[in-house]
């Protein structure tokens, strides 16, 4: 099994929320890999890849947990497990712009009521209210 450490963003701005679609039409929440040449912090990813894939500028407020699933990857042969430490973070904007060759079809900020319709995983949904919260106690 293939084992990776990963870091995503939970993006506000006021009171609205970042969401990504990726080719699989599937709704969440912009995240990537660490790789193993990279020598920078979880958090530092989090922002390169809200930035890579949803064109937002953002920092860092706080950390929001962890969550952590598992897939077959075809083309490895192998099962992968990713490990995602969260981030809450917030924007000065709330345009974003999808990035296709990330693998983004649509990037969009929209109200957490509407995002918790939107979102396709449950957990992501349970975390989304978790990070709003502790937006919510530090703005």
């Amino acid at each position: 099994m293939i084992v990776r450490n990963c870091a995503g963003g939970i993006v506000f701005c006021g009171d609205k929320v970042l969401l990504i679609c990726n080719d699989k039409h599937e709704w969440s929440f912009p995240k990537g890999v660490l790789r193993e040449s990279e020598r920078i912090k979880l958090s530092e990813l989090a922002v390169q890849r809200v930035e890579a894939e949803a064109g937002v500028a953002s920092r860092v407020l706080a950390p929001c947990g962890k969550t952590n699933y598992e897939f077959y990857s075809v083309t490895r042969r192998k099962p992968v497990h990713n490990n995602i430490s969260w981030f809450v973070m917030c924007s000065a904007e709330d345009a974003a712009k999808a990035n296709p060759e990330q693998g983004i079809a649509m990037a969009s900020f929209e109200t957490v009521e509407k995002a918790l319709e939107t979102i396709t995983y449950s957990q992501d949904k349970s975390l989304l209210m978790m990070a709003y919260q502790k937006y919510r106690e530090l703005v």
